[in-house]
């Protein structure tokens, strides 16, 4: 490991620029997407309105964001099952779906099981996995693999990121297939991926700076608070994921509207939050979003609590309210989940090695989940 990347889970967290480029380059040629790499993906989604994701950690995580893309974009009816419950749930179903799975490794033992009682069940099946020799590549109708490269930290860095941008092409894809998107629309979303690589890279040393910083003012915290609204819940997920696995430090993750009921007896010096509120100013819906989470976090500076934020570049306002900012640069409210989950990355990574963490190998924890 080179002197610059002390772990694998910090290289891996620089690699994620190319591993997007890589990505996109699979998937999309100039502002169109190459339909025959998606396979029978459009039938599918022509004929099946109702999905359900089907994923375990991370991967779930990643679900949770397809299914607000797939929702919003495709008009599509998504629910998301955790890999180990979809298997136990009654077969007895007038509906008739169509399965996506996702897993890094495409070999997570109750994903794969998972992918094969739909296949028994008779439903269509798509897998986004990061192996693509994987049995679920192999299995599933439709694989639609990313091009993470190997990861070789447990933790997973660039292998959900991918899965984000895999997620959202395939929510494109889908409302081309059922015509929820013009033309010129679908060319200018993917406009806006293509230019996804070089922001975030520019974006890398800005973080790490800033979340070496935080990490000292934070590392005596028993537990944290990661907040969020629609599809920045599931970033929330993912980054007190990050957190528990990474540093052993015990984090939750709850929508932002929540908290006040229940969650916030524990709000205190111990248990600080972390809220995302970014905005993306060209959607009314993510700018209502925000001005609420802008509000429950002076509510919480007037409680006394710790706050970190996650906002916009620049964004004055939520300098105000809460304790620490960390910036991201504005972008696509679909694509700004894939900025924001970054620094949340290099937030646990800090914090781990400031509480003396293998990053690289957490206790208890395998890459790939292969016994159920």
């Amino acid at each position: 490991m080179s002197e610059q990347f002390a772990h694998a889970m910090l290289r891996e967290i620089y690699e994620q620029p190319d591993a997007i480029a890589r990505t996109l380059a699979r998937y999309v040629e100039r502002d169109a997407l190459r339909e025959a790499v998606f396979g029978d993906t459009a039938t599918i989604v022509e004929q099946h309105r109702d999905m359900i994701i089907s994923a375990s950690g991370s991967s779930r995580h990643a679900g949770l964001a397809a299914e607000i893309m797939l929702e919003d974009t495709a008009s599509m009816a998504v629910d998301v099952e955790y890999a180990s419950e979809y298997i136990t749930r009654s077969s007895n179903t007038k509906r008739d779906p169509s399965v996506l799975v996702i897993s890094q490794s495409g070999e997570t033992a109750d994903t794969l099981m998972a992918l094969r009682e739909a296949i028994l069940r008779g439903h269509p099946t798509l897998a986004v996995t990061n192996v693509a020799g994987s049995s679920m590549a192999r299995e599933a109708t439709v694989s639609l693999p990313t091009c993470a490269g190997v990861e070789k930290a447990i933790p997973a860095t660039k292998s959900f990121t991918t899965q984000l941008v895999v997620l959202r092409l395939l929510s494109l894809l889908a409302a081309e297939a059922r015509t929820q998107i013009s033309s010129p629309e679908l060319k200018q979303q993917i406009a806006l991926l293509n230019a996804l690589p070089a922001a975030i890279a520019e974006q890398l040393d800005g973080w790490r700076d800033a979340t070496r910083s935080l990490a000292e003012i934070y590392c005596d915290a028993k537990s944290l608070m990661y907040l969020g609204r629609g599809i920045h819940y599931a970033i929330a997920r993912e980054g007190a994921l990050k957190l528990k696995e990474s540093s052993y430090i015990h984090a939750e993750g709850y929508p932002t509207g929540e908290l006040k009921h229940g969650p916030n007896a524990l709000v205190s010096d111990e248990v600080p939050l972390v809220v995302i509120a970014t905005v993306d100013r060209g959607d009314v819906e993510s700018v209502m979003r925000y001005e609420k989470t802008l509000a429950l976090l002076a509510d919480m500076k007037a409680q006394g609590a710790r706050t970190i934020a996650v906002g916009n570049a620049g964004d004055r306002e939520l300098g105000k309210v809460a304790s620490h900012t960390l910036e991201v640069v504005e972008a696509n409210e679909y694509l700004l989940p894939i900025c924001e989950v970054i620094p949340l990355q290099m937030f646990a990574y800090f914090m781990a090695v400031k509480n003396g963490v293998d990053v690289d190998r957490p206790r208890n924890l395998v890459k790939s989940v292969v016994v159920e």
